[in-house]
C-alpha cells in the first residue's frame, strides 16, 4: 500500500467519506445519515469547534478513511470517538490504527484525559470490538436492548 498520512478534513472530501459510510457494510440507514450529519457539521460550523474529523489518504489525495471525535459537553477532559471508517479495500492494513493514533495525541493537545467508544454487540461488530481493545480501549458498560431486543451498547473507555 502506498504512504498514507493523516491530515484534517476539508469540505472535497465530504462525498467520499459518504462513498465509505456507505461502503463499509455494517452500518444502518439512520447511522449513515448520522455519520453524514457529523460531516456536514464539522465542514460547515467549524467554529464551533464540537466535531473533529481526521482524514487517511494515500496519494496525498485519495481518502481512503477517516475519524470522527469531539470533546462531551459538561465533562472535565473526557471525549467520544464517534467514527472510525475505513475503505474496505485498505481494511486490515494499519489505516485506522493510524487514525486512532492521530486523534489520541489530537485529544491530549487539548488535554483530554478519558476517551469513550461505543458500539453494538451483534457479530457485524465484533472487529470494532476486537480493534479498540488491541488499541488498549477495556469494555466498562453494556447496556442491555439498547439498541434494539439483542442489540446491546457496549461502551470502551481508555485513560491518556
Amino acid at each position: 500500500m502506498e504512504e498514507v498520512t493523516v491530515r484534517s478534513l476539508l469540505p472535497q472530501d465530504r462525498n467520499r467519506i459518504q462513498q465509505i459510510v456507505e461502503g463499509v457494510g455494517v452500518f444502518i440507514p439512520e447511522e449513515r445519515k448520522v455519520a453524514m450529519e457529523l460531516i456536514d457539521e464539522a465542514i460547515h460550523h467549524a467554529e464551533r469547534d464540537e466535531y473533529h474529523v481526521l482524514c487517511a489518504v494515500k496519494n496525498t489525495d485519495t481518502v481512503i478513511g477517516y475519524a470522527c471525535f469531539g470533546s462531551i459537553p459538561m465533562t472535565d477532559r473526557r471525549f467520544d470517538l464517534y467514527w472510525i471508517a475505513v475503505d474496505e479495500s485498505c481494511s486490515k492494513k494499519g489505516v485506522g490504527g493510524k487514525l486512532l493514533d492521530r486523534a489520541e495525541d489530537l485529544i491530549k493537545s487539548r488535554e483530554g484525559k478519558r476517551i469513550y467508544v461505543e458500539t453494538s454487540s451483534t457479530p457485524p461488530y465484533e472487529s470494532a470490538r476486537i480493534f479498540y481493545q488491541r488499541y488498549g480501549y477495556r469494555l466498562i458498560c453494556v447496556l442491555s436492548d439498547y439498541y434494539r431486543q439483542g442489540d446491546h451498547k457496549m461502551i470502551f473507555m481508555k485513560e491518556l
